[in-house]
């Protein structure tokens, strides 16, 4: 099962699968959340949720099945996440950005539940920000791509030749 990060959702509303000219990705995005392989969390839909526009609104429309609420018993998991930030060679306001972000929530909710979590993001070694693949290759987490996730999942948009 996979979780995807806020940047896959404004990476795909501004560039790749704009809904106006690719709403098959975001049918495609539906219909594996129903078959209980795609989700997110409310953290980031809270963070995509800031600025009202086409994305706030399928979002909001989804916001019980596709953005999924922590659990009360996630705080253990997220302590890991916090001693392998605070263990990590970053700056202290790094840190503290990163324990106040969805990324944070993202990859508790990851280990607690066994997801892997998609992301655009690149593991880098800067002190002054924390990215997911780095955090996730230190506790175990598997990371990978939309495209990957894609691609694993033999999503396939195709226009049918009889339109």
């Amino acid at each position: 099962m996979y979780l995807l990060d806020s940047n896959v959702f404004i990476g795909a509303h501004q560039f790749h699968y704009s809904f106006d000219f690719h709403p098959g990705f975001w049918d495609w995005l539906i219909q594996t959340n129903l078959e209980g392989k795609v989700f997110s969390i409310e953290k980031v839909y809270e963070e995509i949720s800031q600025q009202e526009d086409q994305l706030y609104e399928w979002a909001q429309n989804r916001k019980g099945e596709f953005f999924l609420e922590n659990p009360p018993d996630i705080d253990g998991h997220l302590k890991h996440v916090t001693d392998c930030v605070n263990r990590g060679n970053y700056k202290p306001t790094a840190i503290e950005e990163f324990l106040k972000s969805a990324d944070y929530y993202l990859i508790g909710y990851a280990l607690f539940s066994d997801f892997r979590i998609v992301t655009h993001e690149v593991p880098r070694s800067r002190k002054g920000r924390i990215k997911i693949p780095s955090v996730c290759q230190v506790l175990g987490v598997e990371c990978i791509t939309p495209f990957d996730m894609l691609r694993q999942e033999n999503a396939r948009f195709v226009l049918d030749p009889l339109q």
